[in-house]
């Protein structure tokens, strides 16, 4: 139980919302295994005109982390509410960058799940073998390894390399995705991560992998906007937050 203080009532209603949803995005990535600890970070855009973010507290688990506990900075990573926690430099690098070149971005997410750094050590990176790949591939784009991300000179490279992309396959660290909502960003990373399960389990079963055509692959995000009546955001998310509320829904707090 965390024994921040609540800012419920202390910051605006758009700014608790995007506070309890990217809670509940932390509380997610900790259930499905993704966490490294305390070692990746997950943003979102502060509604409002001033370019201001939320980050994990660095120290606190993803188990732990409620809507009251993040830290809101800046783009220069300096923090603009009181927090006992200072925030993973490294995440401050990677997602500084990301939201200050793409204002559709409003929020990051990045994870070293385990398939995922597994497939981001593959020289051929994803490949077309499942439903799951074919939405990924549909806007991914790769970044190679630099050393752990805390040089303000990789932030050029990391924007070039994300373009207008959603998906980013960090080659050996892990995955990131973008979206216009908590929502969006969480169920890009979902079907991220299935696509390195997926392909994992593929290649542990048979050398012999049947890939997809090329003109399936090319209608495949036209596919996923119909299969997911145009975002699973509105379908997909209020379900998981009833799943995190039958858990433990102090993440609200």
């Amino acid at each position: 139980m965390s024994t921040t203080k609540s800012l419920r009532g202390n910051v605006s209603p758009e700014e608790w919302q995007q506070r309890v949803d990217l809670a509940a995005a932390y509380r997610l990535v900790a259930h499905f295994g993704w966490d490294d600890l305390i070692f990746t970070h997950l943003t979102a855009r502060v509604p409002g005109p001033e370019h201001h973010f939320l980050i994990n507290p660095y120290g606190m688990l993803f188990e732990e982390i409620t809507a009251s506990s993040l830290v809101k900075v800046d783009l220069e990573g300096k923090k603009i509410t009181e927090s006992p926690y200072d925030i993973n430099p490294a995440g401050y690098v990677i997602h500084s960058s990301i939201h200050a070149a793409r204002e559709d971005a409003q929020s990051v997410m990045h994870v070293h799940s385990v398939h995922g750094v597994a497939i981001s050590a593959q020289k051929n990176g994803v490949l077309p073998i499942s439903q799951q790949s074919t939405f990924v591939l549909a806007s991914l784009a790769y970044h190679d390894y630099e050393g752990v991300a805390l040089r303000d000179e990789e932030k050029p490279r990391l924007v070039r390399d994300l373009g207008d992309k959603t998906y980013l396959m960090l080659r050996n660290h892990g995955l990131l995705t973008v979206g216009p909502t908590v929502a969006e960003t969480f169920l890009s990373l979902y079907l991220f991560d299935s696509t390195c399960r997926i392909q994992v389990a593929a290649q542990a079963g048979s050398k012999e992998l049947i890939p997809i055509e090329k003109s399936v692959l090319a209608t495949a995000d036209a596919q996923k906007q119909a299969a997911m009546k145009g975002g699973g955001g509105s379908l997909a998310w209020p379900a998981l937050l009833r799943k995190l509320d039958r858990m433990d829904p102090s993440f609200r707090e």
